[in-house]
């Protein structure tokens, strides 16, 4: 009887000592991986350079200074777009919710106008167009700063022409928030 007794013990030792051992391997699964995008030249990954569809892929992005000032802070989530188109009314809202989730104070906002005298947002469109093309609205960019292939801290940025819709925006921002608090004391501006 006693050994039975002794058996039942043990195993209900071991098994708690493995269910803290999954419990402590999903947490750092998940600590590992809060990064829903990775770095790379793919559609859905941040950008170091143009991406694969953009006819520049693989080149060097000028960052415009305003971008890199802000960056020092907090990453960037730019809306450029117009007043009057459906896709635009909705992506601002999106955006609007988005920020709302996160926080003003974790992601820095540009709500940008596209029209011929706001130069700050016509130039935007040469720069983090995802296809390098004729531009489109809206405009959604994401810039926050990641690690290259190399371990260096860089810029890294995403984009997408037209209604995204919150869940995609949602979790790019989170991305871009979470990298940039990861990567921001390594960061040589």
């Amino acid at each position: 009887m006693w050994e039975l007794v002794s058996i039942t013990h043990l195993t209900k030792i071991k098994l708690s000592a493995l269910v803290m051992g999954a419990v402590m391997v999903a947490g750092l699964i998940a600590t590992v991986s809060a990064a829903e995008y990775s770095v790379g030249s793919e559609p859905d990954d941040w950008w170091t350079v143009y991406p694969d569809q953009h006819p520049d892929a693989g080149s060097e992005v000028d960052h415009p200074q305003w971008v890199l000032d802000e960056l020092e802070d907090k990453p960037i989530l730019i809306l450029d777009h117009s007043t009057n188109c459906k896709a635009c009314i909705d992506q601002e809202a999106a955006s609007d919710a988005v920020l709302e989730d996160v926080g003003e104070e974790s992601i820095a906002y540009e709500n940008l106008i596209a029209e011929p005298s706001n130069e700050r947002a016509a130039s935007l469109f040469d720069v983090y167009d995802p296809n390098g093309g004729k531009p489109y609205i809206p405009l959604t960019i994401i810039i926050t700063l990641v690690e290259d292939e190399d371990g260096n801290v860089v810029v890294g940025w995403h984009s997408a022409e037209d209604d995204t819709g919150e869940d995609w925006l949602s979790s790019y921002v989170q991305d871009a928030v979470d990298y940039h608090e990861e990567n921001v004391g390594d960061w040589d501006a």
